[in-house]
């Protein structure tokens, strides 16, 4: 298993590919006994932990992906363990946006890979789950290759943050709560805020900018 702190690994100048190919494990981070810290820890993910995630045809295989394990702050105000699947190349810009929310103490309900909701993009939605990688048509558009089946896009908070399709449904339906941005609750992703700031400078684009919105997502190409 590959180990590597979350800022050891945002400050080498080596590509994430030949980081994660060359380097052996790492001592904790150094803050780690001063307080909670990201704790990142990015290793390799097979086929069969993809699960239904992942199938043969896919445009990444999963020697491209990497599971990244971090901490989060939750909704509860305590640090949990979360985990994303991402393509290897989208580690060191999600390192940057998560590192960046942690230190901001930015809450998130739950991080989760998509093989725990069987691929299911609704129903990880309905649970307000946090996820990148997942091989699957756009939700509400089944002509249309998700972004997340590359690897590089991901959704945030996704009840708070909900999806609206081009036939204007809503996901998840209680979503629709949300839809009125002017209102304040945890976990919302607003223009300029410590998410959209972070996901800007790593050149990450932000779905809520579109008509209609997707508040919760965001990718490295901007689809």
């Amino acid at each position: 298993m590959i180990t590597l702190p979350a800022r050891a690994f945002l400050a080498s100048a080596v590509p994430a590919a030949v980081l994660l190919g060359a380097l052996g494990p790492a001592p904790s981070a150094a803050g780690a006994a001063q307080g909670p810290s990201l704790d990142a820890r990015v290793t390799a993910v097979s086929a069969r932990e993809l699960g239904r995630s992942w199938h043969p045809g896919c445009p990444v295989a999963p020697a491209g992906l990497r599971r990244v394990r971090m901490n989060h702050w939750g909704f509860d105000g305590r640090v949990h363990a979360g985990e994303l699947v991402v393509r290897k190349q989208a580690v060191r810009p999600l390192l940057h946006v998560f590192g960046r929310a942690f230190d901001a103490r930015f809450p998130i309900r739950r991080m989760r890979p998509m093989a725990a909701f069987g691929g299911s993009d609704t129903a990880a939605m309905r649970a307000d789950n946090t996820s990148a990688f997942n091989c699957r048509a756009v939700t509400g558009d089944a002509s249309r290759l998700s972004q997340h089946s590359y690897g590089d896009a991901v959704d945030i908070n996704t009840l708070e943050n909900p999806y609206v399709d081009r036939n204007g449904r809503v996901y998840p339906a209680a979503g629709a709560a949300f839809l009125d941005r002017r209102r304040t609750a945890k976990g919302m992703i607003r223009s300029g805020d410590v998410i959209t700031r972070a996901m800007r400078r790593v050149g990450w684009q932000w779905g809520g900018r579109w008509q209609p919105p997707d508040y919760q997502h965001f990718s490295a190409n901007g689809r």
